[in-house]
């Protein structure tokens, strides 16, 4: 009986786990522009909900069935949000004011392959330069070490575009020329 009861429980568990999983990578491709793939990934969605919440609701009176679904949505949130920082779908722009003014470093960032306009800035104490940076998201990380690197006391402002048009770059990108 005991048997029983802890595959059950575990039967339960995986299968929330695996439901909120696609849950939560469906959303994120519904609003990245993946429309047609979030379609297909909600039918399987659905069915392993169903079969999920049925096993929960005739066995409603034993209460590690409603635990165990419960810790598998909350285990499952965590899961799906880590498949997608690994997907990492999209792109990301990076706007950077510099301490001090350096011709050099929107040429070094192009160098590595990232697409860099600047332009002349002043701040509180005298002359910057900003910099706007777009990259792939999974080269975001590599990215913001660059600049560290040439510049340790920049000031980095990280946001998602909902859209891009234009632009000699993205091109680049989506020929596999970016640095690695």
């Amino acid at each position: 009986m005991l048997e029983n009861t802890l595959v059950m429980v575990a039967i339960i568990f995986i299968i929330n786990v695996v439901y909120v999983s696609f849950f939560t990578i469906r959303m994120i491709l519904t609003l990245k522009g993946y429309r047609y793939f979030a379609a297909f990934i909600s039918m399987i969605e659905i069915v392993i909900y169903v079969v999920g919440l049925g096993l929960v609701l005739d066995n409603l009176n034993e209460i590690q069935n409603v635990i165990a679904y419960a810790v598998g949505y909350g285990v499952g949130v965590l899961v799906g949000t880590k498949i997608e920082e690994k997907l990492a779908l999209g792109y990301i722009t990076v706007n950077v004011i510099t301490k001090e003014y350096d011709k050099d470093l929107p040429k070094q960032l192009r160098e590595d392959g990232y697409g860099v306009t600047s332009w002349a800035a002043s701040g509180l104490e005298g002359d910057r330069m900003a910099l706007q940076v777009l990259t792939p998201r999974r080269m975001e990380l590599k990215l913001y070490q660059r600049i560290k690197e040439l510049d340790p006391k920049s000031f980095i402002i990280a946001y998602e575009p909902k859209a891009i048009y234009g632009g000699f770059w993205v091109k680049a990108v989506k020929k596999g020329k970016l640095n690695r």
